[in-house]
């Protein structure tokens, strides 16, 4: 199955937000899927609170599609470049600069996501801290969803004990953001961990 589009992008730490955007206009224009995270997050809020936090964020793809499908929507990067594309592109949505391992929001989410390879990009040792931030701010019940490439340097023993420490439990993981299913030795994971408790409204 093909992957989603941002998970064909290089893991290139070079790039400014134009040119990375540029690459996703490139993407989109050759017929690739760019939707899959949206389609996913919106199977797992159906008939519950709709309001999601987009974490390493970039540009915008995925919560500015989120947005277009009625989602109340919070993006977060630590890269300026990247968030000034995504505020070119949606000036009414709610963009923050930080860093995702000490971010403090002070507001709870059904829904945090990491698309596109984010603890790849988080500073080595540090994605503990990243999942526990992400934890800290979900809502009862809510779900943090996360996809990165395997074999990149980060394993997904170390994703699930961040996530075990945070008080999270694994629920659901596939290969590909469509839904297919996991198996030892994919190169792609897409992990659903839920917290502790009971969905409000």
């Amino acid at each position: 199955m093909t992957p989603d589009a941002r998970d064909r992008l290089p893991l290139d730490r070079t790039l400014d937000g134009g040119r990375y955007q540029a690459r996703l206009d490139e993407l989109a224009c050759s017929g690739a899927a760019m939707h899959g995270e949206a389609d996913l997050v919106a199977r797992l809020l159906a008939g519950r609170p709709a309001a999601v936090l987009d974490v390493g964020c970039g540009t915008g793809r995925v919560a500015i599609e989120l947005a277009r499908r009625g989602l109340d929507v919070v993006g977060v990067d630590r890269d300026p470049s990247m968030l000034a594309v995504a505020r070119r592109l949606a000036p009414d949505l709610t963009w923050v600069e930080a860093d995702a391992t000490t971010l403090d929001l002070d507001r709870r989410f059904p829904l945090v996501l990491m698309a596109g390879n984010v603890p790849l990009f988080t500073p080595p040792g540090t994605q503990h801290h990243l999942v526990a931030s992400c934890a800290a701010h979900l809502a009862p019940g809510g779900r943090l969803v996360a996809g990165f490439q395997l074999g990149r340097g980060y394993d997904l023993a170390d994703y699930d004990a961040a996530a075990a420490d945070a008080g999270l439990a694994l629920e659901q993981r596939f290969a590909t953001w469509d839904g297919q299913p996991f198996a030892d030795g994919a190169d792609y994971a897409v992990s659903v961990h839920r917290a502790p408790g009971e969905v409000t409204a």
